[in-house]
């Protein structure tokens, strides 16, 4: 029989890892980004927040990895097929063109992706929002379902406005159709479209488009959410102004930079949802078994400043609609 002091000490070694033994390591979420690290601090951190909140501690229950392309695809790319020292448990996407990159590489690990919209191409992604049925899911933002309303507020902030320029990228079919959605709505309100498209993250060439709209009669131009614009969104917001175009966006970010209001689901809210997401997948969840999830809140901003400078007096009307008058 073995003695009772060398039992306990039998019991005590099993307890106790052997020293060198190496701890397990935390699953990778890879986040995939195609604008830049500014442009998307804000909503990584709002993630970050949302995965504390949920008992999730970065770089032990779960490791972080961040890639930003700057709106370059190749590079994108590129970074996605860098060998990891460790496979990814999920991948993180600001977006479609990013979810639907990261699809083409791997069609297994799970992607939560923000920012998709209900329609508009993609059916690539997902089967329906209740049921996506495959390795994607995450959180609408709605895009051009609002893009009536954006197109409304500019008409509400100048009575007299009759061509808008719709701002976009052309190089991604998705987005481009985006662009067409918000051209259509703007001459549903009877006003001319004008198509202000950008193929490159190049400032000179976003500000050389814009002088051309205004040459051709823009007053007012609406920002479609990409990569491309959110990649720009300071360089928009700023040469706008110098122009002389009043503008609105999807995101906060931009009357922030400058621009003169925006309309849109949070993107804060729409990133602590997408803790939600990673979440329950880092615990086992399917993705395909995830409904895509429709935001609630939408916020309105609006920067008074820029309207002063533009020479806009904000009406009553949209001043008691706004979430947040930045001064």
């Amino acid at each position: 029989m073995i003695a009772r002091r060398d039992l306990f000490a039998a019991l005590a070694g099993c307890s106790v890892a052997p020293r060198g033994l190496a701890q397990p390591s935390p699953p990778v979420v890879f986040l995939m980004a195609l604008a830049t690290r500014e442009s998307d601090a804000k909503s990584v951190a709002a993630f970050r927040e949302g995965m504390h909140e949920l008992g999730q501690v970065e770089g032990r229950s779960y490791l972080l990895v961040e890639r930003y392309a700057q709106g370059d695809f190749a590079r994108a790319e590129a970074m996605l097929r860098e060998p990891m020292a460790r496979p990814v448990a999920v991948y993180l996407t600001p977006g479609p063109a990013a979810a639907r990159l990261v699809l083409r590489l791997t069609k297994t690990a799970p992607i939560v992706s923000a920012g998709l919209h209900p329609r508009g191409g993609q059916t690539d992604l997902f089967a329906s929002l209740a049921r996506p049925g495959g390795v994607v899911t995450g959180v609408s933002n709605f895009g051009e379902e609002l893009a009536a309303k954006r197109v409304q507020l500019l008409k509400d902030m100048m009575p007299r406005l009759t061509t808008v320029g719709v701002v976009h990228n052309t190089t991604d079919p998705v987005f481009r159709d985006w662009g067409e959605e918000t051209e259509g709505e703007v001459r549903t309100q009877g006003l001319r479209a004008v198509r202000v498209g950008l193929r490159s993250p190049s400032v000179n060439d976003m500000e050389r488009a814009l002088r051309q709209a205004r040459a051709q009669g823009v007053e007012a131009i609406v920002v479609v959410r990409d990569f491309l614009t959110s990649s720009l969104h300071r360089s928009i917001a700023a040469a706008s102004l110098d122009i002389g175009l009043a503008s609105v966006a999807e995101e906060r970010r931009y009357p922030e930079a400058g621009a003169l209001m925006s309309f849109g689901a949070s993107d804060r809210d729409q990133f602590r949802s997408a803790a939600r997401y990673v979440d329950r997948m880092l615990k086992g969840a399917v993705p395909a078994d995830l409904p895509i999830e429709q935001p609630t809140r939408f916020e309105l901003v609006i920067n008074r400043n820029t309207a002063k400078k533009l020479g806009l007096p904000i009406p009553q009307s949209v001043l008691l609609r706004a979430d947040e008058v930045i001064e």
